[in-house]
């Protein structure tokens, strides 16, 4: 005789009222941008990394299955084409009826113009703004709006010139964590609207994620002091947001982008950016090899570093976003405080 607590199960299913829907099924395009969506849907379902760790969002090739999981999306999370206009082709072809978030459309970001040439003025973020004049960024100012439809692709130009459009934006908004921030508020009032049985846990969720990026930056700041005010160069120039936030300035960038290599020009320039400034220490970056930097510091009393813009080497999920900013922070005191 077969017990009866199975067929009970059944029945108590059947009455206790509508099955519950769903969550939605969300796709976010960067490390960082999936680690604060992952963070404001914990306890609910976890979102898709569309971009596979140590990728250059510049210029990318989705395998099947991400292309698959970008057509079967509800919502999709990106930063936008200033970042990668690769992707906004196939948000038309296979975002399909998901409602298409782009961040760096939110208002209130701290948005920075691209600095131009291998070597940076010094300057007091005067091209930096708030869309909504929120007071959150103590270095931007609104007298000098830059514009969103001046998307930038970095990659593929000649070094050896300025090819950056004056106006264009930098798009490595995500190391501000200010601007992380108000995306962490937009996600959540996105994923509300779609699914509101899961409202408060992203509301709650948005909320605690919002005072931890507080603290991170209090700690920050106060790690990053002993070594703000001594020169160095960055590989490419991906950190400005990181530099405006927490007032330690680079020198100049190796290249122009992470998808090409420095001319003779510019490599000269370095040379000299390195002597002139006595910059103490030259950071590449995890997917490219040191040996171009080892040979621009030699003869100097430079260090070598490594920084990380988009958490290569780091467990893609909520806990990336605060270790790539911690990361950095490691970074930049390691190599600087050997000086």
């Amino acid at each position: 005789m077969k017990p009866l607590f199975p067929v009970l199960a059944s029945f108590s299913v059947f009455f206790s009222g509508a099955v519950a829907a769903d969550p939605p099924r969300v796709v976010a395009d960067i490390p960082p941008i999936h680690a604060l969506t992952a963070r404001v849907m914990e306890g609910v379902a976890d979102p898709v990394l569309l971009l596979r760790p140590g990728a250059s969002p510049h210029d990318y090739a989705m395998r099947p299955s991400e292309a698959r999981a970008l057509s079967e999306a509800d919502i999709v999370f990106w930063v936008g084409p200033v970042l990668t206009p690769w992707l906004d082709e196939a948000l038309d072809t296979l975002g399909g009826t998901a409602e298409i978030m782009t961040l760096s459309e939110t208002p209130g970001l701290a948005r920075l113009e691209m600095r131009e040439g291998a070597t940076f003025e010094a300057h007091d973020h005067d091209h930096a703004h708030d869309d909504d004049d929120h007071g959150h960024d103590d270095h931007a100012h609104d007298d000098d709006p830059a514009h969103d439809d001046h998307a930038h692709d970095d990659h593929g130009h000649d070094d050896d010139h300025d090819t950056h459009d004056h106006g264009a934006i930098d798009p490595h908004l995500w190391l501000d964590p200010a601007n992380a921030a108000l995306w962490l508020n937009a996600i959540a009032a996105a994923l509300s609207a779609a699914d509101p049985e899961n409202a408060d846990t992203y509301r709650s969720n948005a909320a605690l994620a919002e005072e931890e990026l507080e603290a991170l930056v209090a700690e920050t700041d106060a790690r990053l002091a002993p070594v703000r005010g001594l020169p160095f160069v960055v590989f490419h120039d991906a950190y400005h947001y990181f530099e405006a936030r927490f007032d330690i300035e680079a020198a100049g960038a190796v290249s122009v982008s992470d998808a090409t290599d420095p001319g003779p020009r510019r490599v000269a320039e370095i040379r000299d950016l390195i002597r002139d400034t006595g910059a103490a220490c030259v950071f590449t970056e995890p997917q490219f090899p040191p040996r171009l930097v080892d040979t621009l510091i030699e003869g100097s009393t430079a260090q070598t570093g490594t920084l990380d813009p988009l958490g290569a080497d780091l467990a893609p999920g909520a806990k990336l976003y605060p270790a790539l900013i911690r990361g950095l922070a490691d970074g930049m005191i390691d190599c600087l405080g050997t000086r």
